[in-house]
């Protein structure tokens, strides 16, 4: 018997992380805006099995599989993430299945033989859920030939996020030392956003090249570990944002909320990025041997940033269309 769209759905998320413990990253981005929509027709739990980054991360992955093998308990749905779809076959749960999945390249992981012969598990347990969701067409396309149910549920924003004073910029640059020559931002500092690549080709350059968050690869860059708010700040100071991501990317939150601060954006359109750089007219690098020209390109052309911020801005991306679109493919896939 079907819940009816007038019936409470009850929803198990499994293995959400909670609170601030992993703050980097758009698919934990992502999870906070799914763990934070309200309403009347269903009840969203956090089971909580998290994944512990201390100590040995094959031993720790292990564990934590492990501990998903054991999970057990009723919803009338699970949403799941990469590692709860491993489990799927082998766990004692009940109930429908949603999987969300951002982008699946374990290239530039630290143990991509291992990784990728838990794809191959992960590709087959998808046959068995009732939803997959993605976040770009690039990943929709890519899945089609495993599973018959894909939605595209885009990442949102919180477009007063992105309202900034010409002072508070003034203000920000003043406090970080980024005064009398332009901010190249590079993106996170972490070897697969291609940041080591991009500041070889671009350290010539007079400058500030700039990188984000825990400095996981000794580039001599000017690196900012910072808060949310001065991150946007540092986006809407930038004259040029590169995103040269490596790997097949999900979507590239950083290119889109740079977007959404007009400033331009050259990446390398890996994976659901080129969605996102086509869709706003931004700059698409496939050659880091190419990236100065185009660099130097937008650093002339700061309109293009406009183009950017009118395609990132759109109705698809804003926290309401998240939210209805979440809410829709619960009540569907829980009244079958």
């Amino acid at each position: 018997m079907g819940l009816g769209r007038t019936m409470v759905v009850n929803i198990g998320y499994i293995e959400a992380p909670k609170g601030d413990k992993w703050k980097v990253g758009g698919g934990n981005a992502y999870r906070k805006s799914l763990l934070s929509l309200e309403s009347d027709n269903f009840d969203l739990e956090s089971m909580g099995i998290l994944f512990n980054k201390n100590g040995n991360k094959i031993l720790q992955g292990f564990k934590t599989l492990s501990n998903l093998l054991y999970f057990k308990g009723q919803k009338d749905i699970w949403i799941r993430d990469y590692l709860s779809t491993l489990t799927l076959p082998f766990d004692r749960t009940l109930g429908k299945n949603i999987a969300i999945v951002h982008h699946l390249d374990s290239n530039y992981l630290s143990y991509p033989l291992i990784c990728k012969s838990m794809d191959k598990l992960y590709y087959s347990n998808l046959k068995s859920v009732d939803l997959l969701v993605v976040v770009s067409n690039y990943w929709k396309e890519h899945f089609e030939s495993y599973v018959d149910n894909i939605k595209i549920i885009y990442n949102c924003f919180n477009m007063n996020d992105f309202q900034f004073t010409k002072e508070e910029i003034m203000e920000f640059k003043q406090k970080y030392n980024l005064l009398d020559k332009p901010i190249i931002y590079l993106g996170n500092c972490q070897k697969s956003k291609g940041v080591i690549e991009a500041y070889n080709e671009l350290k010539s350059m007079d400058a500030y090249l700039v990188t984000s968050g825990q400095k996981r690869v000794d580039i001599p860059a000017i690196n900012l570990d910072l808060n949310y708010r001065d991150y946007l700040r540092l986006l809407k100071a930038s004259s040029v944002v590169v995103t040269m991501s490596l790997f097949n990317e999900g979507w590239c939150r950083t290119a889109h909320e740079a977007m959404l601060c007009k400033t331009p954006v050259v990446g390398s359109g890996n994976g659901g990025m080129r969605e996102l750089l086509e869709g706003g007219k931004q700059i698409i690098c496939e050659n880091f041997l190419d990236l100065q020209k185009n660099v130097e390109y937008l650093l002339e052309s700061p309109e293009n940033g406009k183009y950017g911020f009118n395609y990132a801005s759109q109705k698809r991306f804003t926290q309401e269309c998240f939210q209805k679109e979440w809410i829709d493919s619960f009540l569907e896939v829980g009244s079958y």
